[in-house]
């Protein structure tokens, strides 16, 4: 028989499946209210979520039978909110990604920031940091960061090796017996550890065995290059230059998801927790507020690396931030060849590039508050204006991508004389590519997601815990949003972001209008925070890409995840009682809060 141990090793999602729903039943036995109903579901999908007891899309679900079940909302109700405009939009800035990833853009991208920002190691981790940070704003971070890897992967590989392939030790072999053996080669005799090849302006034989007397340098032997870092025996000092760039790489796509309101899907729950309601958050208002935050705590980022891992004032460590002029040029050359292996801008990347810029500006200028926006153009039959949202904007673009071709092979058949046509172009974006890499699971979270914030609201759980936190009405605002920031900043290092961003965000909400606050005044900050994940490998996919190519330590991360943290937290609750109550005038309870409170 297999110890207890052992067996509990190898079924422990078994027993936890059978026990915590029954240990957590204590909950609505007790109390037979909706808001210990909805408690109960609320508990169970977090534990399943924290332990992965099955894919998060599938936990995404539970609402679907358990809210009707339990009587906190029809099916109806529950299934609706798995596609809602926020979802929709979500979709299209996922296919805009996908398909500038189809055509190589984002690797053009990558590619020309890095090459122009970067040859000294600090002035290279800078650029990969800013790279990947822009990146990761309009595409989802993993897919910024497993490129980006890739990237900074073979620009160390070029700065651990010597550039210089061969040792300048010149040898007068007029004394030994030199046969040069047409290969390039030549056999010294007298001469050990043989191995010369004739100097480039000495003359020497040609033919095949033909006695010469000259000089010679001698050529270091080559070893074979690794295929990526881990296949390197590394120093300490390479080492943490290592850690120092990749884990660069996981911060600054983590940030820079939260520049713009598409760029992870936990901004987009706090627009669908916010509704319909005129609160003042928009596209062009959310980049006002986040995009200052976002680079602040990507330079902190960029100088904390430093300090941590190479020191920036250390004499000890100054060599790991400076290039010998070999190395530096086998650095720009290796960014060269591979940005001239692209070629030229192609048309596919031109059309894809200018539907992107398009879908930012339409975004930006639906209705921006500071100057009237092109949606108020739209008006019904009685003069009425109606509303037109970002989904529809998107959706259109993503039609445009699938219609316009790749290429202009069309213009080419009609202009050639030739009867051999070129093929038919096919569209910017085609299903099979969309299907293969967009990870649909991610809908089926953020509608869970959304499910589970209406099930707070409907059952009122979400204004019972408000009033139990009433005790921070005794705190300065100031303190209580670096509070609220630190806490859900420590619980997404250990949870799904959407999740906890969907159960916490409804809290907040009734939190500040107890407090008598812009409810944004504790939603916006801690919406971004939830990005702000650095310590562990599950804090995010950016973490475990990264944790899984450069063999980084944990504690390393933990070291320098920690420190990062609390400066992203202190960055944030900063720019929210500064920067945010200019924009939104956070301190005033506006009068949208009330009505939704009312309702």
């Amino acid at each position: 028989m297999l110890p207890p141990r052992t067996i509990l090793k190898m079924y422990w999602r078994t027993f936890l499946l059978i026990l915590s729903p029954i240990i957590v039943a204590i909950l609505p036995i007790v109390s037979a209210t909706d808001e210990a109903k909805c408690g109960y579901v609320m508990i169970m999908m977090a534990i399943f979520w924290m332990t992965e007891m099955f894919p998060l899309p599938v936990t995404a679900l539970i609402p679907v039978f358990a809210f009707p079940f339990l009587g906190i909302l029809p099916t109806g109700e529950v299934t609706q909110l798995y596609m809602k405009e926020n979802i929709m939009m979500y979709i299209g800035g996922m296919m805009i990604a996908v398909a500038s990833e189809h055509c190589n853009l984002h690797k053009r991208i990558a590619l020309f920031g890095i090459f122009y920002l970067g040859e000294s190691p600090r002035r290279l981790l800078a650029g990969v940091m800013l790279t990947t940070m822009f990146l990761s704003m309009w595409i989802a971070s993993n897919a910024a960061t497993a490129w980006m890897v890739k990237v900074v992967d073979a620009l160390l590989i070029e700065l651990f090796l010597s550039s210089e392939k061969v040792e300048e030790s010149i040898v007068c072999c007029s004394e030994y017996t030199v046969t040069y053996n047409g290969r390039g080669r030549v056999e010294v005799q007298g001469i050990e550890n043989a191995g010369y090849v004739a100097d480039d302006d000495c003359e020497s034989g040609r033919n095949k065995n033909v006695q010469i007397a000259t000089k010679f340098r001698k050529v270091k032997e080559e070893k074979p290059r690794p295929k990526n870092i881990l296949e390197m025996t590394l120093n300490d000092e390479c080492r943490a230059l290592k850690d120092m760039f990749f884990l660069s790489v996981a911060y600054s796509a983590n940030l820079g998801g939260t520049g713009s309101m598409t760029g992870t899907s936990t901004n987009l729950v706090l627009r669908d927790v916010l509704g319909s309601t005129p609160t003042g958050l928009n596209f062009a208002s959310w980049m006002a507020f986040s995009i200052l935050g976002m680079l602040l705590c990507v330079t902190l980022a960029w100088i904390w690396l430093q300090v941590v891992f190479v020191g920036l004032c250390r004499k000890e460590r100054q060599s790991s931030q400076e290039l010998s002029p070999a190395k530096g040029a086998a650095q720009r050359k290796i960014m060269s060849d591979e940005y001239a292996k692209m070629g030229p801008m192609t048309h596919h990347e031109i059309t894809v590039f200018s539907l992107f810029i398009v879908m930012v500006l339409v975004w930006f200028f639906r209705s921006p508050e500071f100057i009237p926006g092109w949606s108020y153009l739209f008006k019904d039959a009685t003069g009425k204006k109606y509303e037109i949202n970002d989904a529809s904007s998107v959706i259109l673009i993503i039609l445009a991508l699938f219609a316009l071709p790749a290429n202009l092979s069309f213009f080419k058949n009609i202009a050639s004389k030739d009867e051999t046509p070129l093929p038919a172009a096919p569209g910017c974006l085609n299903w099979k590519v969309a299907q293969a890499r967009i990870p649909w699971g991610i809908f089926i979270v953020m509608g869970g997601g959304i499910a589970m914030a209406e099930g707070w609201k409907k059952s009122g759980l979400s204004s019972w815990m408000a009033q139990q936190l009433t005790v921070f009405n005794a705190f300065p605002k100031e303190a209580t949003v670096f509070c609220v920031c630190l806490f859900l900043t420590a619980l997404t290092d250990v949870t799904a972001n959407a999740p906890t961003a969907s159960i916490f965000l409804p809290v907040l909400k009734e939190m500040a209008v107890n407090f008598k606050v812009n409810p944004l005044y504790l939603m916006l900050p801690a919406t971004i925070c939830c990005s702000c994940a650095f310590m562990l490998p599950v804090s995010s996919p950016s973490n475990a890409i990264v944790f899984n190519v450069s063999g980084v330590q944990i504690k390393d991360m933990m070291k320098a995840g920690s420190v990062m943290i609390v400066l992203c937290v202190i960055v944030i609750t900063g720019m929210t009682n500064t920067v945010g109550v200019l924009i939104f005038d956070l301190h005033t309870m506006p009068a949208w809060a009330n009505s939704s409170a009312v309702s």
